[in-house]
C-alpha cells in the first residue's frame, strides 16, 4: 500500500474507497498543502438517497474530517436531463414540481453526517439549476461545444455501452457528459473547487470536465472515483429482495434499517465495517480476529455505528428492545418496528385472511407470491411458522397490546396494531 502525505488519502486508501484517480501524485501534494474543495453530485431521481448513495456520502464525511470542505451539488438541472450511465433506457421525465420535490426529500440526510456553515472547512450545498436553467442554447454551442469532441465522447463506458447493446441513445441524454463538465468547471471558477469525487461509472462523466477546465485554462482539476459495490454474493449494494435500503426514514425505519446492516454477509463485514462506520483502523483490526459464532458480535457493532450515523444513537435502545423481542416472543420495543393498523371490524369471527394481510403490509405483491412464500415456509406470525395458504389471522393471534408481528424469511418484520 502506497503512503501518501495527504491524510485523506491515507485514509480511503486503508477504508477501500479508491477505484481509480487522475494524477493522484499532484492530488496528494494539493491535499497536503492545506483545505481544498471537493464535490459530489447527487441527482433528484427519488425523493430519498439510498444505501448505494452511502458511499459517496462517507467520502465527503471523511473529506471534512481530514480538514477539507464538502460541495453537496444537488442536480435540480442535470435530472431535467437524465444521466444514462449503466441505462439501457432514457431515465423517467421528471417535472420541475417533481424535481423540487425530491431535492427537498434527499437534502436532510446530509446534515446528518456533515456540518454545514461559513466556514473554511464547512460543508456547502448548491442547485446545478441555479446555472443550467440560466443557460442560452447558442451562446453555450459557442463559448463551451467548441471543446467537447464528438469522437471522445463516443469512447466513454456511458456512452460506448448503450450503443453496442443497440439501444436508443438520446440527444437529450448525450448532453448529460457535456452539462456535468460545465458543473465541474463553473464550481471550480464560483467556489474554486478542485476535486471532483463520485463512483467509478462516473469516471468518464468527471474526466470531461477535467478535459474542459484545461480547456478553458482554469486550474489543474482533480477526479478520484470509488468502485461500484456488490455483496460477496453478487447482489448489488443497496438492494434486497425487497426493495432499496432507502435513507430516508419515511421510506424505511431505523429498525429496518438496522436489520439490514446486522443482516451482512460473514465475508463483508469487515469490509464494510471500513466502508460504513467511522471506527478507527486499530478497533477495526481488532474486530476482524474475531471467528466463528463471535462474527455475529461484529455485525450488530456494525449494524449499530452504521445506524447511529443515519439515525441517531438514540434510536438503538429501541432497536435492541425490538430484536430482542422478535426472538425471544416478547413485546417490548415493538414501536421501533414498520407498523401497519388494522381495524376491530376487519377481524370477523374467521379472522383476515393471511394472504390479504401479507399484501397489505407490502410484504408480497400478489396472492400468487404469498402463497409461494408459504409453501416456501418463509412467513411466521409471532414467530410460529404459518404453513396454510388458507389461514386465517384471528384476534387470539394478537398480545395483550393489541400488536402482532408478521415475519418474512429472518429479514423482514412487520408490526401489525390492532386499533378501533
Amino acid at each position: 500500500m502506497t503512503a501518501h502525505q495527504s491524510s485523506f488519502l491515507n485514509e480511503l486508501q486503508w477504508r477501500g474507497y479508491i477505484h481509480q484517480g487522475t494524477d493522484l501524485e499532484g492530488l496528494d501534494e494539493l491535499l497536503f498543502k492545506g483545505p481544498v474543495s471537493a464535490y459530489i453530485g447527487f441527482d433528484a431521481t427519488a425523493d430519498s438517497l439510498h444505501v448505494g448513495s452511502l458511499i459517496q456520502i462517507m467520502m465527503l464525511t471523511h473529506l471534512q474530517r481530514h480538514g477539507h470542505r464538502p460541495v453537496v451539488l444537488m442536480g435540480g438541472g442535470t435530472s431535467k436531463v437524465g444521466d444514462p450511465t449503466g441505462k439501457d433506457a432514457a431515465r423517467q421525465y421528471l417535472t420541475d414540481e417533481t424535481i423540487a420535490h425530491n431535492i427537498t426529500g434527499i437534502q436532510q440526510v446530509f446534515a446528518k453526517f456533515l456540518t454545514f456553515g461559513a466556514g473554511k472547512t464547512d460543508a456547502i450545498m448548491l442547485n446545478n439549476a441555479d446555472w443550467l436553467d440560466r443557460i442560452k442554447y447558442m451562446d453555450f454551442l459557442r463559448d463551451y461545444g467548441r471543446f467537447f469532441s464528438i469522437n471522445r465522447m463516443l469512447t466513454f463506458d456511458s456512452v460506448k455501452l448503450r450503443l453496442e447493446r443497440e439501444q436508443p441513445l438520446t440527444f437529450l441524454e448525450f448532453n448529460y457528459m457535456i452539462l456535468q463538465g460545465f458543473d465541474f468547471a463553473h464550481l471550480a471558477k464560483t467556489h474554486n473547487c478542485r476535486l471532483q469525487l463520485g463512483g467509478s461509472d462516473q469516471w468518464g462523466n468527471i474526466v470531461a470536465g477535467i478535459d474542459l477546465g484545461r480547456r478553458m485554462d482554469l486550474p489543474q482539476l482533480y477526479g478520484l472515483t470509488s468502485p461500484l459495490l456488490a455483496t460477496s454474493s453478487g447482489t448489488k449494494m443497496g438492494k434486497t429482495a425487497s426493495g432499496a435500503v432507502w435513507l430516508n426514514e419515511e421510506r424505511l425505519s431505523a429498525y429496518e434499517y438496522w436489520q439490514f446492516w446486522r443482516n451482512t454477509e460473514d465475508s463483508d463485514v469487515i469490509r464494510f465495517m471500513k466502508l460504513f462506520t467511522l471506527l478507527p483502523q486499530g478497533e477495526i483490526e481488532e474486530l476482524a480476529k474475531l471467528q466463528g459464532q463471535e462474527i455475529n458480535l461484529v455485525k450488530k457493532r456494525l449494524a449499530d455505528e452504521a445506524t447511529a450515523l443515519l439515525h441517531g444513537s438514540n434510536v438503538l435502545p429501541a432497536i435492541h428492545q425490538t430484536a430482542s423481542a422478535l426472538f425471544e416472543s416478547g413485546t417490548a420495543g415493538l414501536d421501533a418496528l414498520e407498523e401497519i393498523t388494522l381495524n376491530h371490524e376487519d377481524l370477523t369471527a374467521e379472522g383476515i385472511s393471511l394472504l390479504h394481510l401479507l399484501t397489505r403490509a407490502g410484504l408480497t405483491t400478489s396472492n400468487g407470491e404469498g402463497r409461494r412464500m408459504i409453501r416456501g415456509k418463509a412467513i411466521r406470525i409471532n414467530q410460529r411458522l404459518i404453513d396454510d395458504e388458507l389461514h386465517h389471522v384471528l384476534k387470539s393471534d394478537f398480545y395483550s397490546n393489541g400488536s402482532l408481528i408478521i415475519s418474512s424469511g429472518k429479514k423482514k418484520h412487520i408490526c401489525v396494531k390492532l386499533i378501533s
